[in-house]
């Protein structure tokens, strides 16, 4: 991935100069260029462009704004209840990823989403234990998690 971005910086400055065009809008042309050229170069790069795996991101940070407004949304209404009603639980959480990165991320992005807490990771690093404040359904909670985050996760990781 990071030969793909350096070359597409090299194309771009040697469109620059070819073209002897100086400016901002020379090197983004030059870059949009690039892209197209590494796009049809595809094939002879071992792992996928780095352009999907940008969009991954991308998508996985609006996925976690989106998790972060609506889980605050409910914890809000768990808060502003007349009474508490909550159910509070602990959860395993059997996960497949399989890298350190990967596992910290998504321990990170459960527990930076309100009403959740990853509060251990097994020595085998093959399950999550989860705290919610509110929870009715744990194989709910569980498949909405591995729906979510994690098969984001894998997207960005994807080689």
């Amino acid at each position: 991935m990071a030969f793909q971005i350096i070359l597409n910086f090299v194309l771009a400055f040697v469109w620059m100069f070819l073209s002897s065009n100086y400016t901002a809008a020379g090197f983004i042309i030059g870059f949009l260029l690039g892209i197209i050229l590494l796009m049809m170069m595809r094939r002879f790069f071992t792992s996928r462009l780095y352009i999907y795996r940008i969009w991954a991101i991308i998508k996985l940070t609006l996925l976690f704004f989106k998790e972060l407004v609506l889980a605050n949304v409910q914890v809000l209404r768990v808060v502003l209840k007349p009474e508490l009603d909550m159910q509070p639980a602990f959860f395993a959480y059997p996960t497949v990823l399989k890298q350190d990165w990967e596992i910290t991320l998504l321990s990170s992005l459960i527990t930076l989403t309100p009403g959740t807490v990853v509060v251990h990771v097994s020595d085998d690093a093959k399950t999550l234990y989860i705290h919610a404040i509110d929870i009715s359904d744990v194989d709910e909670a569980i498949a909405a998690i591995h729906d979510s985050f994690e098969k984001a996760i894998l997207e960005v990781s994807k080689s």
